[in-house]
């Protein structure tokens, strides 16, 4: 039995008791008014909207002057593609064509006077030349030949180009490689037998490198003699090879390729096939390389897909990368 002193203590005991546990389950709903609103505040902090990219650049197909101090492209304006000229580090444009027709294909003559490209207008696709400066525009081909990718040879005089490929894409049609004479438009076929496109001479004009699709997911870079004997397949492998450009000494090609599994990619061999290797190491697609005059710089077009749209710009690579070094 308590005492009154000890039941009296006891009761004081339990009062005080109860009230630290009100104390403390206020204290907690205060706690947890606190954080849940410094939660819902840093919350706030972290709403974003996912951006979508509405504008795309398009420039694209750079061939070199023959100086190589100045480059020509195509860059889309107004839904049209037009053909200017840039300095080879990417400053003062200039534009070349104004109409209402798509250029394509753009290639500058060795001699530096002349830029051949494929004029498409509603009527025709046709293989055209003008002066540097963008005049004089002298259609090549006849209207009835669906013509494109030009390529100089090495004394400016004559054209290699293909007929279309893609006259009902996606399905590939035969396509032939054809030389025009510029003083006499004369036509004369050279590759023959399938689908041959984007020919292109060496610089000493015997041997032609151009693609040849093989099968339904296979291209492959082939080269052959001028007059078109003796094709021998460089690349031989399962994936996309094409786009094949000689360097100026004639001893490599640059090429694109799909072989890594992702996009197109730019690599050079050597002349025989020999040594592939990956010059450029891009995400996109990568393609049409194109060597500057001293052979130590490849130009290209990589495209990437963006939201609605696809971007397309020029790039530049070594054509003989460097290791990196440590610091």
């Amino acid at each position: 039995m308590f005492d009154s002193s000890s039941l009296t203590l006891l009761l004081i005991l339990n009062a005080l008791k109860r009230s630290a546990m009100k104390m403390s389950v206020s204290r907690l709903l205060i706690i947890s008014a606190v954080s849940l609103g410094s939660w819902e505040a840093r919350a706030a902090d972290f709403a974003i909207s996912i951006p979508v990219q509405l504008t795309h650049a398009q420039n694209f197909d750079p061939s070199p002057s023959a100086d190589g101090k100045k480059l020509v492209f195509i860059s889309v304006i107004s839904g049209k593609e037009q053909l200017f000229t840039m300095d080879a580090d990417g400053k003062n444009f200039a534009q070349l064509t104004r109409d209402d027709a798509d250029h394509e294909d753009p290639a500058w003559s060795p001699d530096g006077k002349k830029i051949a490209f494929v004029l498409i207008t509603k009527e025709r696709t046709s293989i055209a030349v003008m002066n540097a400066a963008g005049s004089n525009v002298d259609v090549l081909t006849p209207k009835e030949h669906n013509t494109i990718h030009p390529n100089w040879s090495a004394d400016s005089k004559q054209v290699m180009y293909c007929t279309n490929d893609d006259l009902a894409p996606p399905k590939k049609n035969e396509a032939q490689i054809n030389v025009v004479d510029l003083a006499t438009k004369k036509i004369t076929p050279v590759i023959t037998g399938g689908i041959n496109t984007y020919g292109s001479w060496s610089p000493d004009m015997k041997q032609i490198a151009f693609r040849k699709i093989i099968g339904e997911e296979n291209s492959e870079v082939f080269v052959a003699n001028a007059d078109g004997s003796n094709l021998r397949n460089l690349t031989n492998n399962p994936f996309f090879d094409g786009w094949p450009a000689w360097s100026p000494d004639g001893r490599k090609i640059a090429f694109a390729s799909n072989r890594r599994g992702h996009g197109y990619q730019i690599f050079v061999m050597d002349a025989d096939g020999a040594n592939p290797h990956l010059i450029a190491n891009t995400e996109g697609r990568g393609t049409a390389p194109r060597w500057s005059p001293d052979g130590k710089t490849i130009y290209f077009t990589n495209c990437v897909e963006k939201d609605y749209g696809t971007d397309c710009e020029i790039l530049m690579a070594r054509s003989e990368p460097q290791p990196l070094k440590a610091n």
